[in-house]
């Protein structure tokens, strides 16, 4: 069992590493912040690419390569630097606009939906309602209540 005793000899090793007190440092803190840096320039670089373009079609695969990462590295990196899934992030911006438009446009329902990127408006009513409790008429509606009402 020379596969066995290999993987042992590892675990001994890592476990020796782990509690010597005889070390040199190989890297300065620099380093460290360099890498996260990096990760806040990448974050930055794929938001910025969100908002500029949030009216059309945005891929996992277009932002995971800005990222310069695949795809899979990228989704798993943005949602741990976000606390938020890629498509929740998009359809949040998106969602973000819409309710801007609804609130000093005259377009109606259906053109702020497509006007935001939104495809179909059963997904637009959908995650508008899911974000903000409401529906887009109905958000339109309470704030024209609210801004013409007298204290």
């Amino acid at each position: 069992q020379p596969g066995f005793h290999s993987f042992l000899k590892v675990l001994s090793i890592l476990y020796d590493l782990s509690t010597t007190t005889d070390f040199h440092i190989l890297s300065t803190s620099a380093f460290t912040h360099r890498s996260i840096d990096s990760d806040n320039e990448r974050i930055q670089r794929v938001t910025q690419y969100i908002e500029a373009h949030y009216r059309s079609s945005i891929t996992l695969e277009q932002l995971s390569r800005l990222a310069d990462m695949t795809p899979t590295s990228f989704s798993r990196f943005f949602s741990a630097h976000t606390g938020r899934t890629l498509s929740d992030y998009i359809t949040s911006v998106r969602i973000g606009h819409a309710a801007h438009l609804l609130l000093t446009s005259d377009m109606g329902v259906a053109e702020v939906c497509y006007d935001c990127g939104f495809n179909t408006i059963s997904h637009f009513n959908r995650s508008f309602k899911k974000q903000k409790g409401c529906s887009p008429s109905q958000f339109r509606e309470n704030y024209h209540s609210k801004s013409t009402a007298k204290p």
